[in-house]
């Protein structure tokens, strides 16, 4: 009978070291295997105090290294892209376009899990954090000490990224759930280029 325990309780460490290793491992596939993709995402941010989170949809696509397009349609109209070297946030309700240098942006920021090159290594302390919910988790904790986020959660299913948890520096909380998402499909690069609207206010670098 000590002996079955025994074979059990090894079985069951051994399965479990492999289930930790599965994020990394998950995320490894993700970023060597995804040089382009597309899909929706379903968004909410918690804040510190508690109170109704924040809801919020869209669309994105990126092209690595450097390219994305993320479209927030409720309960705003907001438009996020980069196009290899500047970022563009566009802010339709006020007619307002913020611009910054892509390499700034995407240091140690959620944009360079997706739209960034593989070495996630420079930016991000990468460590594995387990199973739950039904995916395998990975945690970024940026290496950059003026990131905006204190550290980011990645989980994975069937090497695809299923969800992101950003933990920022002022208490508040943004999950992301990844849906429909396509994986290298070919892309219209015009979607990574920006042309302010005629008469916007643009402000940045």
């Amino acid at each position: 009978m000590m002996i079955r325990r025994s074979a059990v309780l090894l079985a069951l460490l051994l399965a479990s070291g492999i289930a930790r290793a599965d994020g990394l491992t998950q995320l490894k596939q993700f970023m060597d295997g995804t040089r382009t993709a597309r899909g929706s995402f379903a968004q909410q941010v918690f804040s510190k105090s508690g109170r109704k989170p924040q809801q919020a949809s869209g669309t994105f696509a990126f092209a690595r290294p450097g390219k994305f397009r993320w479209t927030y349609d409720k309960p705003y109209a907001q438009l996020l892209v980069g196009d290899g070297s500047t970022l563009w946030a566009y802010d339709q309700e006020l007619n307002q376009v913020t611009t910054k240098k892509l390499g700034q942006a995407l240091g140690s920021t959620p944009a360079a899990i997706l739209a960034g090159d593989n070495a996630l290594d420079r930016n991000f302390v990468l460590k594995d954090a387990g199973a739950a919910d039904g995916l395998e988790w990975v945690e970024a904790v940026p290496k950059a000490d003026d990131s905006s986020f204190e550290r980011i959660r990645l989980g994975f299913s069937g090497g695809q990224l299923r969800s992101m948890v950003l933990f920022d520096n002022f208490g508040q909380t943004t999950a992301l759930q990844f849906v429909q998402i396509e994986r290298n499909p070919a892309l219209d690069s015009a979607q990574f280029r920006f042309v302010p609207p005629k008469g916007a206010d643009v402000v940045g670098d």
